[in-house]
């Protein structure tokens, strides 16, 4: 599916983006029962690619803050 690239090499922001865009569809409810079916499971594997990525943003400032307080800490 050319206009659907694989959801693992999407950013943050080009997830959010088809995510919003798929509920908007979803909630026009014009789609077959089939098509919303395909859409709820795109709209699932964006929604885990947000919160994957919002994951790992965390973790990472938590490890500047870590580093932070430890710079301004030496150990003895």
């Amino acid at each position: 599916m050319p206009e659907n690239p694989e959801v693992s090499s999407l950013s943050y922001e080009q997830a959010r983006d088809e995510l919003m865009r798929v509920v908007a569809e979803l909630e026009q409810g014009s789609s077959t029962l089939e098509q919303s079916l395909a859409l709820w499971e795109r709209g699932e594997a964006l929604a885990q690619r947000c919160e994957d990525w919002l994951i790992g943003a965390k973790a990472r400032l938590d490890a500047a803050r870590a580093a932070a307080s430890t710079a301004g800490h030496p150990s003895e």
